[in-house]
């Protein structure tokens, strides 16, 4: 017979007891004088809440998603390590859901929480675009790649700074599948033109105030393709696809030219990073081009 404590259950298990604190290991002094740029959580994956166009910053209809999440943190050269577990606690104070608005904030959270002069977090996802076929209207969705960066520090701007996506610590990418025609082949050939998938990518900065929706930016990237890619076709809609692309050939270059024409005309974008890469169709490689600005200032 096996006897329980007055109170308890015999299945119940008894709570620990510690005999003394423990050991901060991490917290410990380190005599190598060499301080750490990075340190975290990498490759975390997390279910986030997205506000949409339809439903506006902080209501309505959201997206969910499954995101990959990377969380650092600078360390001193004196330290011998960080709290990992820290990450995770500010992350799960997240829980409800993580609006890109909020971004700047959990990074400003993580770097409090870890007493670090810098933090750094990144978020990539999927993000899904309800589109029609060009002609039939068939509906369908596309998914492109997302991805937010923050970082955050000491010299940072005081509490009255912005703490949205016009941060300067702000970064917001996306990758866009679409179609490219080669100029070239068009010229040359007696009929037809090769063409082939590519990946146009940008990454953009604000300006103080700004702001821009995931759907905002993925606009501006695909209209700077030959033609737009779909998930659904019929036979309308594929014939004018193909005749689309044809009408409107561009090598990598022309791509990544009008990518950067339409980000210097947006006066929402402080800065912008650029590219396209062709996964050609008659070569066994890519094409590849790529671009980065910061404009100077705000247009009036």
């Amino acid at each position: 017979m096996t006897e329980s404590t007055p109170g308890r259950s015999a299945a119940e298990p008894a709570s620990p007891v510690l005999s003394s604190p423990l050991v901060d290991v991490q917290g410990k002094s380190d005599g190598r004088r060499v301080p750490i740029d990075r340190v975290g959580v990498k490759n975390v994956r997390y279910p986030i809440s997205l506000a949409t166009p339809a439903g506006g910053a902080h209501a309505g209809p959201r997206q969910h998603t499954i995101a990959r999440i990377d969380m650092y943190v600078s360390l001193p050269h004196h330290q011998k390590g960080t709290h990992m577990s820290r990450f995770l606690e500010v992350l799960n104070e997240h829980h409800d859901g993580l609006p890109s608005h909020d971004v700047m904030n959990l990074c400003r959270a993580i770097r409090e929480r870890l007493e670090a002069e810098d933090a750094h977090l990144r978020l990539e996802f999927p993000y899904f675009i309800d589109k029609r076929a060009p002609v039939t209207g068939q509906p369908g969705k596309l998914d492109i790649e997302v991805v937010l960066e923050a970082h955050a520090s000491g010299s940072e701007p005081g509490p009255d700074a912005p703490i949205g996506p016009a941060s300067p610590g702000f970064t917001m990418t996306v990758r866009v599948p679409a179609t490219s025609l080669c100029p070239c082949s068009k010229e040359i050939s007696a009929y037809g033109a090769h063409n082939q998938r590519c990946e146009m990518e940008a990454s953009v900065r604000f300006f103080p105030g700004k702001r821009m929706w995931i759907e905002d930016l993925f606009a501006i990237v695909e209209g700077c393709a030959s033609t737009q890619v779909f998930s659904t076709l019929k036979r309308p809609d594929e014939k004018f696809v193909t005749e689309a692309a044809y009408d409107n050939p561009k090598f990598v270059e022309d791509i990544v030219r009008d990518l950067a024409m339409a980000m210097e005309a947006d006066d929402r974008v402080s800065w912008y990073r650029v590219g396209s890469e062709n996964f050609e169709s008659i070569h066994s490689h890519n094409a590849y081009a790529q671009l980065e600005h910061a404009k100077s200032a705000e247009p009036q």
